[in-house]
């Protein structure tokens, strides 16, 4: 009888993916600066407000990762991490409606002047909790009747954030699960009823907000109200536009001039267009390509299934919510409020994201070795 043996060998982890991710996180912090220091004298009299939060934070996800990296123990395997986490996501997601409003939104707890976003937490929860749920039920997932938890899981999840409301994290959290049930086993033929179902979820929330109805429609067409609905659509376009191959200068761009709404979170990459040029827009996108690569490549080397569907669903996160913020610059898309991971200014954003890449790299030690004879 044969016995499969896994090996770990602490600080082999992937070195492109860490590579990738600290140019990133370098690329973040200058341009964090460079499109918020205007706000921030403004508003808090300290040019480098954001800069500051934003280094506390990487400070805080690379620690997390060189800890990480030296303990051989998986710890977000165990069930009692992966189902406490989801029990606190669903927690903190349902405190944050009772909270009191932040512009307009009840996305943050803040405690002590400190805010954080439970949405980024749900995130990492859901596809831990999914990669354990298909693995443990391998044999029966085919079936029906094994896949109502997950969906009330993830529907649960999706309706607490949509009610925040944050509707491109909810449609975005509800894509990482439906693409993780499709790789873990699910028959295809059911993803027609969850896609009638969804479908129908997010139309109604939609309709029901007309600002969201309004977004879709300025994205169709920007040019019917270029100083209302379709503002921020227009000057992202002219700030990536105005960068040409090789930008205006680092620190010189004109659109974060309070022309570009969020132009150091979610509009950051129009920054990095109108200052950097096309170089330095294709090398952010590079970077995530390099992400994604290695991420695939972690996945399928993953000693067992568990780590495979992790891996796999941790780089759809990172390199899924890139993919669609760059879009939303380029006009491609309707805003959804999404960031740029890594890059644009937020430190819930940032830290959970390095934790995802420290699973990431802590399972790109973990090798599976000969099999051993018992």
């Amino acid at each position: 009888m044969s016995k499969t043996r896994e090996i770990f060998r602490a600080y082999s982890f992937d070195k492109w993916l860490f590579a990738a991710t600290v140019c990133l996180i370098v690329f973040g912090l200058i341009m964090v600066f460079s499109s918020s220091v205007i706000l921030a004298s403004e508003k808090y009299r300290q040019a480098f407000h954001f800069l500051i939060n934003q280094g506390i934070g990487a400070a805080m996800g690379l620690a997390v990762i060189i800890l990480m990296l030296a303990i051989k123990k998986p710890f977000y395997q165990s069930p009692h991490v992966i189902y406490g986490m989801l029990a606190l996501s669903g927690a903190l997601l349902a405190i944050c409606l009772a909270m009191p409003a932040i512009e307009k939104t009840n996305r943050w707890i803040q405690i002590s002047g400190i805010r954080f976003q439970p949405s980024e937490i749900a995130k990492l929860s859901l596809i831990l909790f999914l990669a354990d749920y298909l693995t443990r039920k391998q044999g029966r997932i085919g079936e029906l009747k094994p896949l109502a938890i997950p969906l009330v899981v993830l529907f649960l999840l999706v309706l607490l954030i949509i009610r925040e409301p944050d509707y491109g994290t909810a449609i975005l959290i509800f894509g990482i699960g439906a693409v993780m049930l499709f790789i873990g086993g699910v028959k295809f033929r059911y993803f027609f009823y969850l896609g009638g179902v969804s479908t129908a979820l997010f139309a109604f929330y939609l309709f029901e907000a007309s600002y969201r109805l309004q977004r879709v429609l300025a994205f169709l067409s920007p040019a019917k109200d270029p100083l209302g609905s379709g503002f921020q659509i227009i000057q992202s376009k002219l700030a990536v536009g105005a960068g040409g191959l090789l930008g205006v200068s680092l620190g010189e761009s004109t659109q974060k001039l309070f022309f570009l709404p969020c132009a150091h979170t979610d509009y950051i990459y129009a920054i990095i267009g109108e200052e950097l040029g096309l170089m330095g827009t294709l090398t952010i996108l590079i970077l995530f390509c390099i992400i994604l690569w290695r991420g695939i490549i972690i996945s399928l080397r993953a000693p067992d299934t568990f780590c495979r569907l992790t891996a796999a669903g941790l780089t759809l996160a990172i390199f899924g919510q890139a993919l669609l913020n760059i879009s939303i610059v380029l006009g491609l898309g309707p805003p959804t409020g999404l960031p740029l991971p890594l890059i644009s200014f937020g430190r819930s954003s940032l830290i959970c994201t390095l934790l995802s890449i420290g699973i990431l790299l802590h399972i790109s030690q973990r090798k599976e070795s000969a099999r051993a004879q018992t």
